[in-house]
C-alpha cells in the first residue's frame, strides 16, 4: 500500500500543469533560485551571449564595419589556418604537451592522494597537505618570473648542473627542454591542489575494508593496490574524460611568459598563436576560426572519450 500510494503521488504531480509545479517549487525552493541568478546571469552574459560573435570567423570582419557589415568569407579563414606554415607545429606543440601532461602530470595527484591517505601521523600528514597545495595560491606570472630567475646561466638549476659537470646555459632558450621545464613546473604547482579530490574520495571508503583485507593478510601497499585505489576508479575515469575533453586546449599565459623565438618551434601553442595574430596583429576574423577549429575538436575528444569509457567501463559523464 506504501508504494502505491507514493507511485499515485507522483503519477499525479505529472498530471499537474506545468505552471501549478513551477508555483509550489517556487514556493518552496525560492531562496535557492535566488541563490542561483547571479550564477546564471553570468553564464549567460559572459558565455552564452558572446557565443554570437563567433560568426565572425566565417567573415574579414573590421570593427569599423562590424558584424552586419564584414564581407562574409565562407570557409576561408580555416582553410588559410590548414594550409598555412604553422598549422602542423602547432597542432603538434599543442597535442605533446597535453599528451605530457596526461602522462606524467595526470597520475601524480593521485598518486600523491594515495600517499597522503597512508600516512598515520595527523600533524605531519597536514604539514605535507599545506606545502604541497601552497604553489596552488602563488600567483603564474611569480611562477613563470622564478623559472627565468632559476633557469638562467648563472641560475639555481645551471648550478646543480655545473655539480655534475655540464656546461651553463639559458635552459629557457633551448628548444629541447622547453617542454619538460613546463609540465615539471606544472605538476610542481598543481599536483597539491588536484589531490583534493581525490582525498575527498578516499576519506569515504569504508574502513572495514581495510581491515578485512589486513586480517587476510594483506600488506599495507597491497590494501592501497586493491582497496584504496579502485574506490578512485570512478573519479579517475570522469576527470581523464575531462581532460581528454581539453586536449588541444593550452592556456596561453604560461606559455606567453616562457617562450621566445628561439623557441617557438617547440613552445608555440595554438592559443599563443591566436593572441598573436588576432590580438597583436588584429586579424580578428583568422584567430576566431582558429579557437572554433581549436573546440571542434576537442567536442569531438570529449564525446569520443564519454563513449569508449561507457563502453568499456560503465562509467561516463552522461
Amino acid at each position: 500500500m506504501l508504494y502505491a500510494s507514493k507511485g499515485q503521488t507522483a503519477a499525479a504531480k505529472q498530471k499537474e500543469p506545468f505552471g501549478v509545479r513551477w508555483a509550489k517549487n517556487w514556493q518552496r525552493y525560492k531562496f535557492i533560485y535566488i541563490m542561483l541568478l547571479p550564477v546564471v546571469a553570468y553564464y549567460i552574459i559572459f558565455h552564452y551571449i558572446p557565443m554570437g560573435g563567433a560568426v565572425i570567423a566565417f567573415q574579414d570582419y573590421t570593427p569599423a564595419k562590424g558584424i552586419l557589415g564584414s564581407d562574409w568569407v565562407g570557409m576561408r579563414n580555416f582553410v588559410d589556418f590548414l594550409t598555412g606554415p604553422y598549422a602542423w607545429r602547432l597542432i603538434r606543440n599543442t597535442l605533446l604537451l597535453n599528451v605530457y601532461q596526461i602522462i606524467f602530470g595526470f597520475p601524480a595527484p593521485i598518486l600523491l592522494a594515495l600517499l597522503i591517505n597512508e600516512v598515520r601521523c595527523k600533524p605531519y600528514k597536514k604539514f605535507v597537505q599545506t606545502i604541497s597545495y601552497m604553489p596552488h595560491f602563488i600567483s603564474l606570472v611569480v611562477i613563470c618570473g622564478l623559472l627565468m630567475t632559476f633557469c638562467r646561466t648563472d641560475g639555481l638549476f645551471n648550478d646543480f648542473l655545473a655539480l655534475f659537470g655540464a656546461e651553463r646555459s639559458s635552459l629557457l632558450a633551448r628548444p629541447e627542454l622547453f617542454r619538460t621545464i613546463f609540465t615539471a613546473s606544472g605538476i610542481w604547482q598543481s599536483v597539491g591542489w588536484g589531490s583534493i579530490i581525490y582525498l575527498a574520495t578516499l576519506s569515504n571508503v569504508d574502513p572495514n575494508l581495510h581491515e578485512a583485507a589486513a586480517i587476510d593478510g594483506a600488506s599495507r601497499v597491497q590494501r592501497m593496490l586493491h582497496v584504496s585505489f579502485p574506490c578512485l576508479v570512478p573519479v579517475i575515469i570522469v576527470q581523464l574524460i575531462m581532460r581528454l575533453g581539453n586536449i588541444l586546449t593550452q592556456g596561453f599565459e604560461k606559455i606567453i611568459l616562457l617562450y621566445s623565438p628561439l623557441t617557438y618551434e617547440t613552445a608555440d601553442v595554438i592559443s599563443s598563436y591566436v593572441y598573436r595574430r588576432g590580438l597583436e596583429q588584429m586579424d580578428y576574423s583568422f584567430g576566431s576560426a582558429v579557437g572554433i577549429f581549436n573546440s571542434a575538436v576537442n567536442l569531438t575528444m570529449l564525446v569520443l572519450a564519454n563513449y569508449v569509457s561507457r563502453r568499456t567501463t560503465e562509467e561516463s559523464l552522461w
